[in-house]
């Protein structure tokens, strides 16, 4: 049995109280000011109390944007971009990556193992090197401002490949000999005994990438222009146009709350397959 420290229970619960305040003191002064005025937020010192102007701001947002910043689109428009860019992206590298493991792994062709490590590879290239290039491809195929140019970019993804790939490996053989003797082809057995295996891990990487392209900066600054186009992390950068006052940081902040509540409901939703993905090894 092993003897409970009161000492280390205390500094225990202390150090996850610290952590938690610290994560979570950003978000509720952000929350604060979303709920004042943009006067009351740039005054010395900046209130720390809810405000009374919470559903007057977020309404502001989501119907129009900050008239006296760079950029006048609605939230909720840049929300759908945002929400249909991700949807896209995580479901997209899914699928791509579920089949290109299963064909590295159950089919026999030339130069198989040449292709996976082709593939695992352009995990060593950073984003800036291949930015350039894809940019000039996107251009030419007329795919800017665009969803097709904010997704099929992204769609490829190396990590997915290889983790699927290391778990259709760990699938017992006698699995692929009874569906052989029952019957089952390639595709049947692929879609009635390895995707259901695999669910936890989808749903792992599900959330991961949904995160991944919710969170995208850099490649739809480049591809976009027309404000319609804009996800959500553009627009808030849009509307910091220049100094405090030149901000409406209210309309600012609110935006940024609302940014986080499709992410945080995705984890929030699907976290016990996430966990269960991340850890769960049974067949």
């Amino acid at each position: 049995m092993v003897e409970r420290n009161r000492f280390l229970d205390v500094l225990a619960h202390l150090v996850l109280i610290t952590g938690v305040l610290v994560v979570a003191f950003p978000v509720y002064i952000t929350f604060v000011a979303s709920t004042h005025t943009a006067q009351e937020i740039v005054q010395a010192p900046m209130p720390l109390l809810p405000g009374p102007h919470l559903i007057e701001n977020y309404l502001a947002a989501l119907g129009g944007g900050s008239h006296a910043s760079g950029s006048n689109a609605a939230v909720g428009r840049m929300m759908v971009v945002s929400l249909i860019t991700a949807l896209v992206i995580a479901v997209g590298k899914i699928s791509i990556s579920l089949l290109s493991a299963f064909a590295i792994v159950y089919f026999r062709f030339p130069l198989r193992n040449v292709f996976f490590w082709a593939i695992f590879v352009t995990l060593m290239l950073p984003v800036e090197v291949r930015i350039g290039p894809t940019y000039k491809v996107v251009a030419d195929l007329g795919m800017l401002n665009s969803y097709a140019g904010l997704t099929v970019p992204l769609i490829a993804s190396a990590t997915a490949t290889f983790l699927f790939r290391q778990f259709f490996l760990t699938v017992p053989d006698e699995l692929v000999e009874a569906a052989r003797i029952d019957g089952a082809g390639p595709m049947r057995f692929f879609k009635d005994v390895l995707v259901p295996l695999s669910s936890t891990s989808i749903a792992a990487l599900f959330v991961i990438q949904f995160i991944y392209g919710w969170n995208q900066y850099l490649w739809p600054l480049l591809v976009t222009t027309d404000e319609s186009m804009y996800p959500v992390v553009i627009g808030i950068k849009r509307m910091i146009s220049g100094g405090d006052a030149q901000n409406e940081w209210n309309l600012v902040m609110a935006t940024a709350m609302l940014a986080m509540i499709p992410p945080a409901l995705v984890v929030m939703l699907m976290q016990k397959w996430f966990v269960k993905g991340l850890v769960d090894t049974e067949k």
